[in-house]
């Protein structure tokens, strides 16, 4: 059987639009990355939405330490983003001290990451904690710790 130019353009056409259809990322945060320690995933301002029509282990941010990275996933009432914003509160504020805790804090020995006063002694300002029912590298929590239990910590 001959083939026109007309066939094989259409066959090419089909063929390259199968394969950029497989390179379009769907689902959650997962597709996405970003080597500058920002967090990726929908808007922190959309996640309410998008937590009402998944479930809790549906990934909304990605947030990187290196080449490794950390989720946050919807969760539930005692981890994630849902308890987050029960017991912590949620706005961009948070989104952005977590990312930088992860991005730049120092581990904290609760198996996460933790920004510090630039003082002698250093006070931790802001904690995360890592490791869910749902993975490992989940974000359980994250808060500002409490400054007045701090403040007591010996001087330099």
């Amino acid at each position: 059987m001959r083939r026109t130019a007309s066939c094989v353009l259409n066959t090419a056409l089909a063929a390259g639009i199968t394969t950029s259809i497989l390179l379009i990322p769907t689902g959650s945060a997962s597709a996405a990355s970003d080597s500058d320690g920002k967090a990726v995933g929908i808007a922190a301002d959309s996640i309410a939405a998008t937590c009402k029509n998944h479930g809790k282990n549906y990934v909304v941010r990605k947030y990187y330490r290196g080449p490794e990275f950390y989720t946050l996933r919807c969760g539930t009432k005692t981890w994630g983003w849902k308890h987050i914003k029960a017991r912590h509160g949620w706005n961009t504020s948070m989104d952005k001290k977590i990312s930088a805790a992860i991005w730049s804090g120092e581990p904290n020995g609760r198996g996460g990451f933790s920004t510090y006063t630039n003082s002698c002694p250093k006070i931790e300002k802001f904690r995360t904690i890592i490791g869910t029912p749902a993975g490992k590298n989940d974000l359980l929590t994250a808060y500002k710790v409490d400054q007045t239990r701090a403040a007591t910590a010996a001087r330099c």
